[in-house]
């Protein structure tokens, strides 16, 4: 079964109408402001605004949208409070709204007061090219600058994890690099070449891991075909792990702005999910965003 379309995560997400609890760090933004109003409207979230409230209202105000059905938490830490609201439980989901990426990594990584967990945090976006019909997901975009082989192996277990929350039963990985050759100039070559040993040896047995190979080879299977390199990933790929945070934040980012596609983006590893993407994202953006955590989190909360 492929990824599902934003479309489809949408209209699953209108049919709960699960009315999650969401406190925004930063609200003081009027996208994610229209973004968490429309949530609310279509019963997916209960909005909880947090940081100044003097600035929250006066934005609102602005940008013509109501909050005083809202909960808002007056806090000028804006990140620390909200992570506050999920530890308590009064919020089911984080979102990151008008803040900078440092400050809302401090407050999750804070080990007494923040949201931290065993697995490495990590940004996975669900990129959608809609004139091809093909969904993929992508990380690490935006969090983990040179990933260690333990941060990659963590990286890939939450790749795996959420295509199989979104219904892939066996998720073909890619572990993309320069070449596809291992080779000692290019360590992560070695790493990948590892990480696809660790999966034949039955390390990872709900994926088919495979690596390294180039982006051209995950992507089409024409290109492998002319490089005569074969595998249940080539040409096929559910989800790719990139070598570094360079490699990961520029291929996604050519994507989003050169090709016909849709995306959203998440955080995985914390101790929920969190709702990510750049301050300069439009509205669809977030709402696709805020649909793909939803149903990650309505997913993880299901009987196995």
């Amino acid at each position: 079964m492929p990824l599902p379309s934003f479309d489809e995560l949408r209209a699953a997400v209108d049919a709960v109408a699960p009315r999650l609890s969401v406190a925004v760090a930063g609200a003081t933004d009027s996208t994610v402001l229209e973004a968490v109003a429309q949530g609310k409207v279509r019963g997916w979230i209960e909005p909880i605004l947090v940081g100044d409230a003097s600035a929250i209202q006066a934005t609102s105000a602005e940008a013509g949208i109501g909050v005083d059905r809202f909960r808002i938490v007056d806090d000028a830490d804006s990140a620390r409070a909200a992570v506050a609201e999920v530890r308590s439980g009064r919020a089911r989901l984080l979102m990151k709204g008008l803040i900078d990426t440092p400050s809302l990594m401090r407050a999750l990584l804070n080990s007494p007061t923040g949201l931290r967990t065993d697995r490495t945090i990590c940004q996975v976006v669900l990129m959608e090219i809609v004139d091809q019909q093909r969904r993929i997901l992508l990380a690490d975009t935006g969090i983990t600058i040179a990933p260690t082989l333990v941060q990659k192996t963590n990286i890939l277990l939450s790749l795996i994890e959420l295509a199989r929350l979104l219904g892939v039963d066996r998720p073909r990985v890619a572990l993309v690099a320069a070449t596809e050759k291992a080779t000692s100039a290019m360590v992560d070559t070695l790493d990948s070449a590892e990480l696809s040993r660790r999966n034949a040896a039955g390390e990872f047995p709900d994926a088919i891991v495979e690596g390294p190979l180039s982006f051209d080879l995950a992507w089409s299977a024409d290109a492998g075909g002319k490089k005569q390199v074969a595998g249940s990933v080539v040409g096929a790929a559910d989800a790719i792990l990139f070598p570094n945070l360079l490699a990961g934040n520029l291929t996604v980012k050519a994507m989003m702005y050169t090709a016909r596609s849709r995306f959203g983006g998440v955080l995985c590893g914390a101790a929920c999910p969190v709702i990510f993407m750049s301050r300069a994202d439009t509205l669809e953006t977030r709402l696709n965003s805020l649909a793909l955590a939803i149903r990650m989190a309505l997913a993880a909360d299901a009987p196995q």
